[in-house]
């Protein structure tokens, strides 16, 4: 009986070192997003502008957007690799939609439902087909470009409402930028379902474990199918909102997004080997990519050391991320 009971207090011991791990990288994250803005604000003058800050909003919200499916889905132990073309895709076929008489509602429909079959089609593989996730994500970002370039024939499209401009670059009381307001909406029910409804405790316990999941009765497959949905929804709403900040469909928009949205992830705090994060981290990872960002247009630094900076902030979150969880000796 005793040599029983050693295990499990060494595995509680184990599980109380790690979430004091998760909330001091929590603290440590906030911290530095706070030290970034204020050392931005004294080195530029344009920094806290009402005009600087908006545009951070509007800058911030298509990754953001794509960061909010693709947390549901790191979180299950996967990735989408796919979601940077499914935005270009999305576009291409709402426009196109819109200048065939489907009309401005019609068009937009069309594109989130082609975001969210791209989805179901990544679930399926994944969840069905039993599908490295990497491996499906690479499939789909080369069909997805694929059919964006085919139907557009290469070329941009303009999108022919201009009302539909208002969804990009429109403001709410003069200020607040209506891709933010979407973003930050899109970010409350997401953080309702991750911790009040039943979607998010089975999403969690996926990535926890999924044999453990599979023996409670979680069925596993049906789950990251529509976790893999979600994501492509969240992506064709990212679509819309690229497209009408552009109004114009490009096939190649969105190129790229796929490693940020992962990074926003990443940054946040949420553990690549799944079950454990939250999307308020995510949104803290965004803001710090973006701040990051805004901080070295304003001061003159090159983006390339920017992209630089940016990776070796991935790698060290990902080496914390193991760390933490003991999987570095």
């Amino acid at each position: 009986m005793q040599r029983g009971a050693l295990p499990m207090t060494k595995d509680m011991g184990n599980r109380a070192s790690v979430k004091r791990g998760v909330e001091s990288q929590k603290f440590i994250l906030v911290l530095t997003l706070l030290g970034m803005w204020i050392l931005l604000a004294i080195l530029s003058p344009h920094f806290l502008s009402v005009s600087n800050l908006s545009s951070i909003g509007t800058s911030i919200a298509t990754i953001a957007m794509l960061a909010v499916g693709q947390t549901f889905v790191i979180l299950t132990g996967g990735i989408d690799l796919s979601v940077g073309n499914v935005v270009g895709l999305v576009g291409v076929v709402t426009a196109l939609a819109m200048t065939n008489g489907f009309g401005m509602y019609g068009g937009a429909l069309a594109g989130l439902a082609v975001g969210v079959l791209c989805g179901i089609a990544n679930g399926l593989m994944i969840g069905r087909g039993k599908l490295p996730p990497f491996i499906a994500g690479l499939g789909m970002m080369g069909i997805t470009r694929g059919i964006a370039l085919l139907v557009s024939g290469g070329f941009p499209i303009i999108v022919p409402f201009q009302q539909f401009g208002n969804l990009g670059i429109g403001t709410i009381l003069g200020a607040v930028p209506v891709p933010v307001v979407i973003m930050l909406a899109f970010y409350a029910l997401g953080f309702y379902v991750l911790r009040h409804l039943r979607f998010g405790r089975h999403t969690y316990a996926i990535g926890s474990n999924e044999e453990t999941a599979r023996l409670a009765g979680i069925n596993v497959a049906r789950h990251k199918t529509l976790v893999y949905a979600l994501c492509g929804f969240t992506a064709a709403v990212a679509g819309l909102l690229e497209t009408a900040r552009l109004f114009s469909a490009y096939p190649t928009a969105g190129s790229g997004y796929e490693l940020d949205s992962i990074a926003a992830v990443v940054i946040g705090g949420t553990s690549m080997s799944g079950g454990e994060g939250s999307i308020v981290q995510t949104l803290i990872g965004a803001l710090t990519m973006a701040t990051l960002r805004n901080g070295c247009n304003l001061l003159g630094i090159s983006p390339f050391i920017q992209q630089v900076v940016i990776g070796l902030i991935i790698i060290g979150a990902v080496y914390m991320d193991r760390v933490r969880g003991g999987r570095v000796a």
